[in-house]
């Protein structure tokens, strides 16, 4: 089912505070599910990729035999939940800008990384083509136009690990950047700040990257990277972190998690979906999996069900139906 696209907007950007707002609440509440053995929580930021990549996770877990629960939160509580217990995966680690919350957590051996599920993405500081154009083609060059930019870069989740990159190059004044401001918002949020400038030929300097349907949609160009450390244009990794227990419990959905890696290619056509024709992430994963069940066998080889079974053979039962 579709809906209007700047009511969903609208409501993906309130959904996103009020989420916020209730996450502590979810995961005291959702605790009480550890107490079940077969149930598994995701940690989930609001971010259209990831969302869609967690409901299939999630779906697949179902026909292995486990009970799920998304619980939306900024990454930097997720991975404090999943080293206290309370959650068990998180599958947007993106590295290197959620390094100084991940690594730690994984030297202690708090966390475990299962995987990099997706390679060679890109996340960075990015701005309409029109100003990349115009001389904007380094984050050096920002500075040069505060009063085209209202001396703003507009972040993502409070607590993300590019946030956090920006507000200390700010506070060291790096690239010249000291009397500016980053703008923390809901992904959602953040990309209607974009439409709208775009729309009336605005400059706006905002976070980026790829896979995500605004490469598709909208034309931007990213700011190349200078100096170090680069918080502009870099080049990603995204890790798939588990709760150690929960993977040396139950290894099965730990060599689920180990396989469970997707192109760039795929990622965008899940962001395009959800993010942008705003199809439901459940008729989004339901549907992808039904038609690509080769590479779901890919996810699933060697991988058995609880009750000891083929996790591929339970996946076609249920989905060829």
């Amino acid at each position: 089912m579709k809906l209007n696209r700047s009511k969903w907007l609208r409501k993906k950007t309130l959904s996103g505070l009020v989420l916020g707002l209730f996450s502590l609440g979810l995961i005291a509440s959702g605790s009480a599910w550890a107490k079940d053995a077969k149930m598994l929580q995701l940690g989930v930021p609001t971010w259209p990729g990831v969302t869609v990549q967690s409901e299939v996770a999630a779906q697949l877990l179902n026909v292995m035999g486990f009970k799920t629960k998304q619980t939306n939160a900024s990454p930097a509580f997720i991975l404090n939940s999943i080293s206290s217990g309370r959650l068990d995966i998180y599958l947007g680690g993106w590295m290197p800008t959620e390094a100084g919350l991940i690594n730690p957590l994984a030297d202690k051996g708090d966390v475990k990384i299962m995987t990099t599920n997706i390679s060679n993405a890109l996340m960075g500081i990015a701005v309409p083509k029109y100003a990349w154009e115009a001389g904007v083609k380094t984050i050096d060059d920002l500075h040069k136009y505060p009063e085209k930019f209202g001396k703003t870069i507009y972040g993502i989740e409070p607590g993300s690990g590019f946030n956090m990159a920006i507000k200390d190059a700010i506070k060291n004044n790096e690239h010249d950047l000291g009397d500016w401001q980053m703008t923390p918002s809901s992904t959602s949020a953040m990309l209607v700040q974009v439409d709208r400038a775009l729309k009336k030929d605005k400059w706006i300097a905002f976070l980026g990257w790829e896979p995500h349907w605004m490469n598709i949609k909208y034309d931007i160009k990213y700011l190349k990277p200078v100096g170090e450390p680069k918080i502009a244009g870099t080049s990603s990794d995204v890790l798939t972190v588990a709760n150690p227990d929960t993977v040396e419990n139950y290894p099965q959905v730990g060599k689920f998690l180990t396989q469970f890696q997707i192109s760039k290619d795929t990622m965008s056509t899940w962001i395009l979906k959800y993010g942008y024709d705003q199809i439901e992430p459940k008729e989004v994963a339901t549907t992808w999996i039904t038609a690509n069940l080769d590479k779901v066998a890919k996810w699933l080889d060697g991988v058995k069900t609880l009750d000891g079974d083929s996790a591929i053979d339970a996946v076609r039962a249920r989905y060829s139906s």
